[in-house]
């Protein structure tokens, strides 16, 4: 590819949404197509409120259009290119396997531990600092890889119990990406601010078909997408603390002193829902990972919303956490963290009040 035509691509990071997300409408239809004639659909049942057999593999039209791009613009730009893309690959498969035959817990989670072992160990892309998060600053080697393999374990499973509803973890994934890649760009990292965009454009074409597909061409994202926007968004999160972790190579104006906090409030919604529903499940005496209809998406629509006004509830409440995060960016983290539960505490007795006003009404 002509040098000057790259440079160019890279002065305007932003255009690779349109780039992965032309290749991401050439493949879709294929996938679909795919997806119908090997019967990869789901049926509905208990767990699901749609209609019909939708194909459940929209996650490789998201892997698909990502690694065109990734080999094209990114390999020869990135340190240990060969081990991430090993590792985002093996987390699209356990997904897809999972898709296919439904995983145990065990195996779903070997699976991502072995994709994390890619970016974590071999790619060295990992927490390495904690800013002083419950008088913690710099972590041991060993320290620094139970935080990181637990925090990717958290992130991947949180973003993968958060897609219930049309368009809820596409739309998420692109609001967390725009955050990282304008961070990134900001910093001058222009090679993760052209992964985070060419991630919103995998995203964006998923996000259409998905939410407006119609009957003919709706497809939902499957763990294979769900746990791959998981790792991705980990990867994010891993990088963004590393460069905080050397605030001398950043603008003094973007140096994030609450780090973690920072990080945590932007993913606060997925990752606060996973949070509510295991220790719920505990005080019932239920296996926390026993699947229920208890995630906020579920508790929203029962309030009578629609899946596509749920997804635009749950992206406002993530930017009015995004924003706290903006805010309180050089706060204490635990003053940042306490502010954001105590935020989500509020918002969850406001949701609570109209369930059980709805609720008298019908009885």
């Amino acid at each position: 590819m002509p040098v000057t035509l790259l440079n160019f691509l890279y002065h305007y990071p932003f255009i690779f949404i349109f780039i992965t997300g032309i290749l991401g409408l050439v493949f879709m239809p294929l996938v679909l197509r795919v997806a119908k004639e090997r019967n990869f659909v789901v049926k509905p049942n208990k767990r699901t409120s749609h209609v019909g057999a939708i194909p459940t593999v929209g996650g490789l039209d998201i892997f698909i259009s990502f690694l065109i791009f990734y080999v094209i613009f990114s390999y020869n730009h990135l340190q240990y290119s060969h081990y991430l893309m090993a590792g985002v690959t093996l987390i699209l498969m356990t997904g897809f396997i999972d898709d296919l035959i439904d995983l145990s817990a065990s195996l779903k989670l070997a699976g991502e531990v072995l994709a994390g072992v890619f970016l974590i160990v071999f790619a060295d892309i990992r927490i390495t600092n904690l800013f002083g998060l419950f008088g913690i600053y710099e972590l041991s080697l060993i320290g620094s890889y139970v935080i990181s393999f637990i925090s990717l374990v958290a992130i991947t499973n949180a973003l993968n119990l958060i897609d219930g509803v049309d368009g809820l973890a596409s739309g998420l994934g692109m609001l967390y990406s725009l955050v990282f890649a304008l961070y990134f760009q900001a910093a001058g990292d222009v090679h993760m601010a052209v992964l985070a965009y060419a991630l919103i454009g995998s995203l964006a074409v998923f996000f259409l078909y998905n939410v407006f597909g119609g009957t003919r061409r709706k497809i939902f994202m499957g763990d294979s997408g769900s746990l791959l926007l998981g790792f991705m968004m980990s990867w994010f999160v891993f990088h963004f603390m590393q460069l905080n972790a050397t605030p001398e190579v950043l603008p003094s104006i973007l140096v994030v002193p609450a780090a973690p906090a920072v990080a945590f409030c932007i993913l606060f919604v997925p990752l606060f829902d996973t949070m509510r529903v295991m220790i719920t499940r505990i005080k019932k005496k239920t296996s926390p990972f026993k699947p229920d209809k208890n995630h906020i998406h579920h508790l929203l629509l029962r309030t009578g919303l629609k899946h596509r006004q749920v997804t635009f509830v749950a992206l406002v409440v993530s930017l009015l956490f995004i924003v706290l995060a903006f805010i309180g960016r050089s706060w204490y983290n635990e003053v940042l963290l306490f502010v954001a539960f105590l935020l989500s505490t509020i918002l969850m007795f406001i949701l609570w009040t109209v369930l059980a006003k709805k609720s008298q009404k019908t009885n």
